[in-house]
C-alpha cells in the first residue's frame, strides 16, 4: 500500500449531536474517580441544549485534529497529550497539550524505519508505561516483512523488540495493545490464515490475547504456565478495554458473517474458526455482541461508566452498550455518529472521561474527503466527562 505524503494540522470545530438514549441531561465535571487533564482545547463554539425528547442524551463532538494519515492506535501520556500511531507512514505523533488558534498542536514525536507497513499491517497499537514519569517508555505494535513484534523504546530512539514472530499476514495483524488494571501488558493478534489454524494451535501465537511482562515474557498467572496465552479462538483483535470492575472486552473482526465484542475471560476459547459469532452452546464462549459484518468490522473500544462502546469501520458508527454488573447488555445498542465521519477506528478513553475516536478513511478502501483523517472528541452529557 502507498504511503501518502500530505500532512495535516491540528485544528477543531465543535458539532452538538442529540441522541435518544436513556440517560441524563446534564454536563459537569468529572467524578473523583476519574482522574488526569484535558488537552488546552479551546472553548466550544457552539453550546450544547437540552433536547426536548425525554431520556435524551447529548453529546458535544470536537474534531481537535484533522489531516492524519491512517491514525491507528491511541494512548495518553501524563501530561494529558496523546500519542497517536499512523499505519502507514511509521509514525507516532504528539497531540496536545498546547493548543493555538487553529487548535490542538500536532507534532512528530517519532518515525519507526523498522516498520514495513502493507496490507493492514503497519505501526498498529501503542501503550504507555504505567511508570513513564520514570521510565519514558511506550509500548508498540508493528509489522516487519516476516512478522509482527511488540517492542519498547524511548521517543526518538529505535524499539527494542521484546516479543517476535506473531504471525504476519495481508490481512488479519491483529495490534491491540493496552496495559490491565493488574500492569501486565495485554496485546491482540491475528490468526493471519483462511483455515483458522492459528486461532486453535496453543503454540501459535496467531489468533490470540497475549499476557506478558514488559520484558515480553508470559506474565505470573497466566493459564499455562511459561505459555503467553491469556485466551484463544479469535479470528482479528485489535480492541482491547477494561471497564471499572476490571472485566476485559476485546473487539474481534474480519470474520465473513459477524464482527464481535467479547467479554474476555483467561484461558477461554472464543471459538474461530468453528464459530463466527454466537457460537451455539459447547466449548466456546458465545460473544457479548455480534453485529453483521457489513454494519460494523469494529476496531476500537472503550468503557466509562456502565458504557461500553465500540468504533466500526465498515459500519462507519460507533455503538453504544449499557452492560450491567452481571455483564449483560441491558436493552438495544444504540448508534452514534453513523455515516458521519466514515470508517471509524481507534477509540479509547481519555483521562478525563471522554472518549477519543479516529477515522481511518486515508487507505484504498476509504473514501476521504478534504479533512481526513481526523481524530474526535465526545463528551456525554451524563458521563461527567470533560473539564475544559
Amino acid at each position: 500500500m502507498a504511503v501518502r505524503s500530505r500532512r495535516g494540522r491540528a485544528a477543531v470545530a465543535t458539532l452538538t449531536v442529540v441522541l435518544a438514549l436513556t440517560a441524563g441531561c446534564s454536563f459537569g465535571p468529572p467524578g473523583p474517580d476519574q482522574a488526569g487533564t484535558a488537552p488546552n482545547l479551546p472553548a466550544p463554539s457552539i453550546a450544547a441544549t437540552a433536547s426536548d425528547a425525554p431520556g435524551d442524551r447529548e453529546v458535544a463532538v470536537t474534531v481537535l485534529a484533522k489531516g492524519l494519515e491512517v491514525p491507528w492506535g491511541i494512548a495518553f501520556l501524563p501530561d494529558g497529550s496523546a500519542l497517536v500511531t499512523e499505519r502507514d507512514t511509521a509514525r507516532i505523533l504528539k497531540v496536545g497539550p498546547d493548543s493555538d488558534a487553529d487548535g490542538l498542536e500536532v507534532t512528530e514525536a517519532a518515525r519507526l524505519a523498522e516498520v514495513r507497513a502493507s496490507g493492514d499491517g503497519g505501526l498498529l497499537g501503542i501503550a504507555v508505561s504505567p511508570k513513564y514519569t520514570s521510565d519514558k517508555t511506550i509500548f508498540v505494535y508493528y509489522s516487519t516483512a516476516t512478522d509482527n513484534r511488540i517492542g519498547k523504546l524511548v521517543l526518538g530512539q529505535a524499539p527494542e523488540p521484546i516479543l517476535t514472530g506473531i504471525p504476519r499476514s495481508p490481512q488479519q495483524n491483529g495490534g491491540a495493545l493496552a496495559f490491565g488494571p493488574d500492569g501486565y501488558l495485554y496485546a491482540g493478534t491475528g490468526d493471519g490464515t483462511s483455515t483458522g489454524a492459528q486461532a486453535q494451535d496453543p503454540k501459535s501465537l496467531g489468533g490470540k490475547i497475549l499476557r506478558m511482562t514488559t520484558a515480553g515474557r508470559p506474565a505470573p498467572g497466566n493459564p499455562v504456565k511459561d505459555s503467553l496465552v491469556w485466551s484463544s479462538g479469535h479470528r482479528n483483535v485489535p480492541g482491547l478495554t477494561w471497564d471499572k470492575s476490571r472485566r476485559m472486552f476485546a473487539t474481534d473482526n474480519t470474520q465473513p458473517k459477524f464482527s464481535e465484542l467479547n467479554v474476555v475471560q483467561k484461558g477461554k476459547d472464543y471459538g474461530w474458526p468453528k464459530a463466527d459469532g454466537t457460537a451455539g452452546g459447547g466449548k466456546f464462549v458465545n460473544p457479548l455482541m455480534a453485529w453483521p459484518t457489513a454494519d460494523s468490522s469494529c476496531g476500537g473500544v472503550a468503557s466509562l461508566e456502565t458504557m461500553v462502546a465500540t468504533a466500526c469501520l465498515l459500519g462507519k458508527r460507533i455503538y453504544l452498550l449499557d452492560v450491567t454488573g452481571n455483564g449483560t447488555v441491558l436493552g438495544t445498542p444504540q448508534e452514534l455518529l453513523t455515516g458521519k465521519y466514515g470508517r471509524l477506528r481507534a477509540l479509547v478513553a481519555a483521562p478525563d472521561g471522554s472518549f477519543w475516536v479516529s477515522t481511518s478513511n486515508q487507505e484504498d478502501t476509504g473514501k476521504p474527503d478534504p479533512e481526513d483523517d481526523r481524530l474526535i472528541r465526545l463528551v456525554f452529557s451524563d458521563g461527567g466527562a470533560g473539564r475544559s
